[in-house]
């Protein structure tokens, strides 16, 4: 379909709260086939619709490695129903923060439902890799950044450095 523009802090966007999806229609379709378009050219593992400035709550991922078959997921009005007990500790990126990572503590297992592509109700429980990654996406849903888990310091660091970026883009 199409590579869609994704948007990079401090764009307001990534802050605002996406509403639900009430119908799976041709626009949200559409919108899917953009987003896993724009997630395997960046390259990235996931991707939430604000980051292409659509504030719908919708998530695809799909976390098979380059020499791997595709395993796409699309979550419609994904939520975290229930969180494991243990955390993990990760190195995590974000598409909308590039060249960035750092170390973030979540749980290490969760359990979300959410609609398929089809409007089916999935309950699924996903631990490591997939946990992680869907509760990055699904925060992103809610405005919140993976930076928000960092130390204060470190979170301010990153916003002035993108601030000041952004300032220098507008300025040419």
């Amino acid at each position: 379909m199409a590579v869609r523009p994704i948007l990079i802090i401090p764009d307001a966007r990534l802050r605002a709260i996406a509403e639900p999806v009430e119908e799976i229609n041709d626009e949200i379709t559409t919108l899917v086939k953009d987003m896993f378009d724009t997630m395997y050219a960046a390259p990235g593992i996931g991707l939430a619709a604000p980051q292409v400035g659509v504030l719908k709550r919708v998530v695809v991922i799909d976390l098979a490695k380059e020499d791997e078959s595709p395993d796409p997921i699309v979550m419609i009005n994904p939520e975290v129903i229930e969180f494991g007990d243990e955390t993990v500790v990760t190195e995590e990126g974000c598409l909308s923060i590039p060249d960035l990572y750092y170390e973030v503590e979540r749980p290490a297992d969760i359990k979300v439902r959410y609609m398929d592509q089809d409007g089916k109700v999935v309950e699924r429980e996903a631990s490591d890799r997939l946990a992680i990654c869907m509760q990055h996406e699904i925060d992103h849903l809610d405005g919140v950044l993976y930076i928000d888990y960092l130390s204060r310091l470190k979170r301010d660091r990153v916003i002035k450095k993108f601030d000041k970026a952004a300032k220098r883009a507008t300025a040419n």
